[in-house]
């Protein structure tokens, strides 16, 4: 994979937007609560390469599910191949952004799409 790493980043919802963040892609399939379009600076909202809602209400942020949780969202990512090359081409070309609402900044979806985008396809224990 030719994607360095320090090109894409991961930032809640919540933090403020900043220079570096190049393009912001949302990647949640609902847009986070309490949280404006406006203050947000959405690029683009990748809800298509998100977790099915199926997926995520199993899931329920529970770190005990987590590697299940993994395998389960790459498999619905590789069944996405059109999506993640888009994502892939915009890191190519610079900063983007992976931004999420979950509170839990290690089990969480941006995560595992982050290690995807990298050609990170394994499941990580973390």
């Amino acid at each position: 994979n030719d994607i360095p790493a320090a090109n894409v980043h991961l930032k809640r919802a919540y933090e403020p937007v900043e220079a570096g963040d190049g393009v912001r892609v949302l990647v949640d399939r609902l847009w986070p609560r309490g949280v404006s379009k406006t203050d947000a600076r959405i690029d683009e909202w990748a809800k298509d390469i998100a977790p099915s809602a199926k997926l995520r209400t199993w899931f329920g942020h529970d770190p005990a599910r987590w590697i299940e949780f993994q395998h389960r969202y790459l498999d619905e990512i590789r069944a996405n191949p059109d999506r993640l090359s888009h994502l892939r081409a915009l890191a190519r070309q610079g900063a983007i952004t992976l931004v999420y609402g979950a509170r839990d900044e290690v089990h969480n979806d941006a995560v595992v799409l982050r290690r995807a985008l990298l050609g990170r396809m394994r499941v990580s224990p973390g």
